[in-house]
């Protein structure tokens, strides 16, 4: 059987949650049987989201293989909790620049080379790729942006164009609008869905499926107007209400019947019920905690949380497990001084050092680390946040008053930390860090061995310098061991400080494969941590 695809596109307004309606849908295919992945298009012309600024685009998210991609990519694992890949993830950026570098080798033998039929055909190559691996029998396609964007139009004409192309059950469009509530009249208006889908339809596009978002349920008549004026079928108005977490969608849209729509109009089987018994457990887990901690997430890019996105829903996760909930605060590195640490972590039962880049605000983050150890306070450093508990650890233990990261210090006489050698000589930023999936053995006695019951794991990275091994005698002897190592560089990947409860930083990013149904051990263990410390 040839792969179908599912279309995901938005109207009225931006951050309407496409990606949650994306995600929500292939976990109750998924769920039925059906073999599933999803791929983001975004219409932005960087290359990808690598050399993005966090305050612009929220978090950059790595797969296995090493793609530095959307934020929209963490949900898709998180749900399915399946892998994702270069494939899934596509912008304009890579568009153009495939079709000019085909222009200067010639391919085209002097042909104009235009965005119709050009680009499209090679968004429409992109899009069809997965689907020619064999793997999936659906697969869903989220287009960034809203319709009218100009920037999103030609992946519209290539929606348009493949709907032509693809027989009618196998290519199916679902626009997600809004259905804004005027408090003064106190009603749910629906015209600006209907201009949403006028502008889709002079695109040539009809959408089969419209997903409403609204804060008040949709009555009977006004499904019917919706239909009547969207050119669909009355069950084809999905009611797409606000819920507590995102994790409800699924649940909610399987009580709209937003998958046997699909599997209907696509000519699939709808007799296997979907099992999310799992799915109904965590949520009941995470609804109905017994214990509630406070863990301080110390970072630069606090004032968007979506900087932080997959740690934010690892410690959703592990709140679950642990049958807690996680209360994040934010705080801001740059706000911490050795005059103020104690007032602004003081009420704390763990504390988090965020990953990032630069010097700004990194000494904060070490006079962060410097109470958590002093005070038995819980500690967990990911990536940035290993680097300063090493910085922290060789000043104020070792008594190297200068160790630094030659990424801020180039002249420090104790580089602590430093550049991989095989990154000194790379000049472009764009996809050139340790990137993706790599292995990590793990010593039998340490904390890391336990969280995880197993001696060699595979973790994802995103960085370019590292613990430098030079100093690694030094950091034993005072008590910071290094407790996972790459077999193959002999990296550090995990150090940890004996005599002390709970104190573990990690070069990689675990929580880029923290999901629903499989939590990250390394948060589950840092969470249980801060509930013993907060009953303590």
């Amino acid at each position: 059987m040839s792969a179908k695809y599912i279309f995901v596109t938005g109207g009225v307004t931006s951050s309407l949650g496409k990606g949650i309606i994306a995600a929500s849908l292939a976990k109750l295919l998924q769920a039925r049987g059906y073999s599933v992945t999803i791929q983001k298009l975004d219409p932005y012309i960087n290359v990808d989201p690598g050399t993005l600024n966090p305050y612009e685009h929220g978090e950059c998210y790595v797969t296995e293989d090493g793609a530095e991609t959307d934020l929209d990519l963490g949900h898709y694992e998180r749900f399915l909790n399946t892998p994702t890949s270069q494939a899934n993830n596509v912008t304009t950026g890579k568009i153009y620049q495939h079709v000019i570098n085909q222009e200067r080798q010639g391919a085209f033998l002097g042909k104009t080379v235009q965005v119709i039929p050009h680009i499209t055909d090679e968004i429409k190559r992109r899009i069809k790729l997965l689907g020619e691996t064999g793997q999936f029998e659906i697969i869903i396609t989220e287009i960034g942006g809203t319709v009218g964007d100009i920037e999103s139009l030609p992946y519209i004409e290539a929606v348009r164009q493949l709907k032509w192309e693809l027989k009618e059950e196998d290519a199916l469009v679902i626009h997600l609008t809004l259905l804004p509530y005027l408090n003064s009249s106190k009603e749910l208006k629906t015209k600006p869905t209907q201009h949403s889908v006028k502008m889709l339809l002079e695109s040539g596009v009809q959408p089969d499926i419209l997903v409403c978002r609204t804060e008040h349920s949709i009555s009977k008549e006004m499904r019917k107007k919706i239909a009547l004026f969207c050119n669909v079928d009355s069950n084809a108005v999905i009611e797409a209400l606000d819920v507590p977490t995102i994790y409800d969608v699924p649940l909610m849209m399987l009580k709209e019947k937003l998958d046997k729509t699909v599997l209907s109009k696509m000519k699939l089987s709808t007799k296997n019920e979907p099992d999310l018994e799992s799915w109904k457990n965590f949520l009941v887990r995470h609804k109905n905690p017994k214990h509630e901690v406070r863990i301080g997430l110390v970072g630069k890019y606090v004032e968007l949380p979506d900087a932080y996105k997959s740690i934010i829903e690892a410690f959703i996760h592990a709140g679950a497990t642990n049958e807690a909930r996680v209360r994040l605060q934010y705080i801001h590195s740059e706000l911490i001084a050795d005059d103020n640490v104690a007032q602004k972590l003081g009420d704390l039962d763990g504390i988090l050092v965020a990953p990032g880049f630069g010097d700004r605000g990194i000494e904060g983050k070490i006079t962060a680390i410097k109470y958590a150890r002093e005070n038995q306070v819980p500690f967990f450093g990911i990536c940035l946040g290993m680097q300063m508990a090493v910085i922290e650890f060789a000043r104020n233990v070792i008594g190297w008053k200068d160790a630094h990261s030659t990424e801020m210090n180039a002249k420090t006489k104790h580089p602590v930390i430093d550049m991989m050698p095989d990154q000194k000589k790379i000049t472009a930023k764009g996809g050139t860090m340790r990137l993706g999936a790599y292995v990590c053995e793990l010593n039998k006695e340490s904390k890391a061995y336990k969280a995880y019951g197993s001696s060699k794991v595979t973790e994802r990275h995103r960085h370019r310098f590292e613990f430098n091994n030079k100093f690694l005698a030094d950091f034993e002897q005072a008590g910071l061991v290094v407790s996972g190592t790459n077999p193959d560089t002999k990296l550090a990947e995990i150090v940890e400080l004996k005599n002390h409860p709970y104190f573990l930083a990690v070069q990689f990013h675990p929580e880029y494969r923290s999901t629903v149904l499989n939590p990250h051990p390394l948060f589950i263990r840092f969470v249980k941590a801060a509930v013993a410390f907060s009953q303590s």
